[in-house]
């Protein structure tokens, strides 16, 4: 599936790619090319609209299954740069068409990227001293998952609060994932819904990877044909255990994740760009 070895590039895939490189302030201060007002009405319009992550496998199947339990009508696919991935352009691209072959009776729209790379250095880059200080422990990954949900608020705010379907999995064959374990999803959800924008996650409980092959109806291998991020694996020690706990996890959420993107879409959704290592260094010194 997909156009891989085919891939034939036309001029909004190329801006696509043109934006995930510069990865420019991109939250609520869509260029015309990607969000013009009369493209936003027509989303806006569509009673059966919902945001779909593209991050890989995970996100491709809950998109898949969401629309096999809910009235979808139509889906917005959408990438979130952060300041550490890696690889093949394209393969967000290609995940789409397999999106796209695979719901034929889903319209799925152009593909929209958007981010902001100070909001990800707020959560996950400057203040690593700190948070090793304060929690005993750092990884960038349980923030970096805040920021990749936190920078979609604002898009679903614009067109009227349309869900966001995302592929977060609290098992994974047995793996650990902390970004992904139950007080950062709960502290994900909690945060979308001070905004009253529902995030679906089809997956959530769901534990096999065969599983999610099952969904899928196609064979795609867990963190193939994706983008790669260079911290992968960053909280696991030399054996891959991890010594991360749930208590220090919702600690972390309760103290610095959540408010901080709490202020941070806060002064989005008011139509403002805020300084974002300000409002997380005035966080932490109240």
């Amino acid at each position: 599936m997909g156009r891989k070895g085919t891939f034939l590039m036309t001029t909004y895939e190329a801006m696509l790619k043109d934006a995930y490189l510069e990865k420019r302030e991109c939250v609520i201060d869509f260029p015309n090319w990607l969000l013009s007002p009369d493209k936003i009405r027509g989303y806006k319009s569509l009673p059966g609209l919902a945001i779909v992550e593209m991050a890989g496998r995970d996100s491709v199947a809950a998109a898949i299954r969401a629309a096999s339990e809910g009235e979808y009508t139509d889906f917005i696919p959408t990438y979130a740069y952060t300041g550490t991935e890696y690889g093949d352009w394209e393969s967000v691209t290609e995940a789409v068409d397999r999106l796209s072959e695979r719901l034929p009776g889903i319209r799925v729209h152009e593909l929209v990227v958007l981010g902001s790379t100070r909001f990800w250095q707020a959560l996950n880059g400057r203040f690593m001293a700190e948070m090793i200080s304060r929690y005993q422990f750092f990884t960038p990954c349980i923030g970096c998952h805040f920021y990749l949900h936190a920078v979609r608020i604002s898009l679903s705010i614009l067109l009227g609060r349309a869900p966001i379907i995302a592929g977060e999995r609290e098992l994974h064959d047995g793996a650990v994932k902390v970004n992904q374990a139950p007080p950062a999803l709960d502290g994900y959800k909690a945060l979308l819904r001070e905004f009253d924008v529902p995030l679906i996650l089809p997956l959530r409980r769901i534990e096999k990877g065969k599983q999610i092959e099952e969904i899928l109806g196609f064979k795609w291998a867990q963190d193939k044909e994706q983008l790669g991020c260079v911290l992968s694996g960053n909280y696991r020690k030399l054996n891959s255990e991890v010594d991360i706990v749930g208590y220090q996890i919702q600690r972390y959420v309760k103290e610095f994740a959540l408010p901080v993107s709490r202020n941070l879409v806060k002064a989005y959704v008011e139509g403002r760009i805020p300084d974002h290592l300000q409002v997380a260094a005035d966080l932490l010194r109240s």
